[in-house]
């Protein structure tokens, strides 16, 4: 049975490296560019920061660990058309021929998505959810965030914005393979709600504004995958096929 695995190990191997090859060099480039992309990042906050606030760096070694920090993000943002690429290559061999050829309407829209739920959490979370938690006790304290973990809150929101946007893609591929149709969906829902809801309190900054926000479009995403499951795989064409 080793045997049998060791070709699949030696290709994820090597999709492993192709893709950590490509983080690695964006890497660099994003940190030769760290201070404008930064200064991208902190628009959200410096927008909502009451009058005599500022982010500050409140340890010697912030300033180097968060520049870090951004070139490695946004060095994974650039290199996601290659690792999603490299994930179906993986994938490919278990494939049927017309589903191989799925290979860039995968790619694409998996990144598409991922930017549109980071997207979404720039431009609305953020801002919405920053807002209330700085201005909650404002007039009494002076806000001074932290520039490191501003940038941890940031990147792990639009992160995970951009992982929970990618559940239509998903749905679309295994419903392509069979593996779901509409019928599993819609008898998973209720589960599906609580799934989301703890993973918008594991995933966002710890106030009900923020989760509701990832939760509200999750919910909407999971209705919109349950469509597409039945436009790709409905349940009655399953039962008809085990009939015949």
């Amino acid at each position: 049975m080793l045997e049998d695995l060791k070709p699949h190990i030696a290709d994820l191997r090597k999709r492993l490296m192709v893709s950590a090859g490509m983080l690695i060099a964006m890497f660099f480039v994003c940190f030769f560019f760290y201070e404008p992309i930064l200064g991208w990042m902190m628009v959200p906050v410096e927008a909502v920061l009451p009058p005599n606030s500022q982010m500050v760096a409140i340890e010697i070694q912030e300033t180097f660990f968060t520049a870090l920090k951004v070139a490695f993000f946004s060095g994974f943002i650039l290199s996601l058309p290659v690792i999603f690429w490299q994930m179906w290559l993986f994938l490919a061999p278990g494939l049927y021929e017309h589903e191989k050829k799925l290979v860039f309407p995968f790619v694409f829209f998996a990144t598409l998505m991922f930017l549109v739920g980071s997207a979404f959490a720039y431009y609305i979370v953020v801002p919405l959810g920053f807002e209330f938690l700085i201005n909650f006790g404002s007039a009494v304290v002076t806000v001074l965030p932290s520039i490191g973990k501003y940038v941890g809150f940031f990147t792990k929101l639009l992160f995970g914005f951009g992982v929970a946007f990618e559940l239509p893609v998903i749905t679309f591929f295994l419903a392509q393979i069979g593996l779901v149709d509409d019928r599993m969906l819609k008898d998973f829902f209720k589960y599906a709600v609580v799934i989301i809801f703890i993973a918008a309190s594991l995933l966002t900054p710890p106030d009900v504004l923020t989760q509701f926000l990832m939760a509200g479009p999750l919910i909407i995403l999971y209705i919109v995958s349950i469509y597409i499951a039945k436009v790709f795989n409905p349940a009655d064409k399953a039962e008809d096929e085990d009939e015949d």
